[in-house]
């Protein structure tokens, strides 16, 4: 098995993920910052106008911004210190600049704007977000795709959902529709949320089984919502307030998922008017099906953090040149 094979081995699993990491930790620093250069070089495979749309939404600095107190330099990270799966995810890129470089992280679930130039998974939909700048983080979790077997027809014609009910809008949600006939709803978590609600977790192809997917914000973003997207299965959920690496603030409502109100209140019609018209329904799930293909080219998604990376290096003042 070369070390290629055994590096994507280690990637599919969980613990494969931690000893692929705790293995990258071994390697001298300057190994990695030797290849920048030839990682970059991967730009000529692609359009250069496609590229730059991409860094620019991720990274919208554009004038000299510096960093505030908190930025540490890249070898002062603690990567085995929680959360571990941010500080990995961040490493894989971070990894090929020098490490005097330094930088801000907010981990997490993020829902607000730094002060100053931040490197983070999610950031609320405002105007000036600017200071917020998206990488792919947490990757485990938010970037599971799908190969759905079962075409939308033979589904069920009902609205899936399964979650943890404890922000205030997923249980006016279920308030609303948790005995409704057109929908199988259930709350998975036991403490808060109502003990009614409690139903068993699903497995994704047993959500896969159903037509329509619920897909509610969480503390950010909905997690579930690349897999549906993925499937052939369709998202139902209002428009995002907030947004990740997926660029969910770029999604089209009722072309890549079914939008519903944002007070839920014409659930019930949306889902009457694409049972009725199946057709519609299953483009939906096409359009969205497309526009995940562009996250799946992963030579593709490792050059544009090093780019997003490298726009952040240059707009805080510490290197001189941009690729892009």
């Amino acid at each position: 098995m070369t070390l290629q094979e055994i590096d994507a081995t280690l990637k599919k699993s969980k613990m494969g993920y931690f000893a692929r990491n705790v293995l990258l930790q071994l390697v001298p620093g300057s190994v990695f910052e030797s290849q920048l250069h030839k990682k970059l070089g991967a730009i000529k495979y692609y359009d250069p106008n496609y590229l730059k749309d991409r860094v620019d939404y991720y990274n919208k600095l554009d004038t000299l911004t510096p960093l505030g107190p908190e930025a540490l330099a890249l070898k002062e990270i603690n990567t085995f210190s929680k959360p571990r799966t941010y500080k990995f995810d961040a490493y894989e890129l971070t990894r090929f600049f020098p490490s005097r470089l330094t930088a801000s992280f907010l981990y997490g679930d993020v829902n607000h704007v730094a002060p100053s130039p931040t490197i983070q998974k999610s950031r609320p939909l405002w105007d000036d977000n600017k200071n917020a700048i998206l990488l792919k983080l947490d990757k485990k979790r938010h970037y599971q795709f799908v190969k759905d077997s079962l075409a939308f027809n033979d589904k069920k014609n009902l609205l899936i959902g399964r979650g943890a009910m404890t922000q205030p809008h997923r249980i006016r949600f279920m308030e609303k529709y948790f005995n409704h006939p057109m929908c199988d709803l259930g709350q998975v978590n036991r403490q808060g949320g109502n003990t009614q609600w409690l139903k068993p977790k699903l497995s994704i192809p047993q959500h896969l089984k159903y037509k329509f997917i619920l897909s509610l914000e969480g503390n950010d973003v909905a997690t579930n919502l690349k897999w549906i997207m993925s499937s052939n299965s369709v998202a139902v959920m209002p428009p995002p307030t907030h947004e990740t690496w997926f660029m969910e603030a770029r999604l089209i409502p009722n072309h890549h998922y079914i939008a519903i109100k944002k007070d839920f209140s014409d659930l019930e019609e949306k889902l009457q008017y694409y049972i009725q018209h199946p057709a519609e329904a299953e483009a939906i799930a096409r359009n969205a099906n497309s526009y995940v293909q562009q996250f799946m080219d992963q030579r593709l998604e490792e050059l544009l953090g090093l780019l997003v990376l490298e726009k952040y290096f240059y707009y805080t003042g510490q290197i001189t040149t941009l690729s892009v």
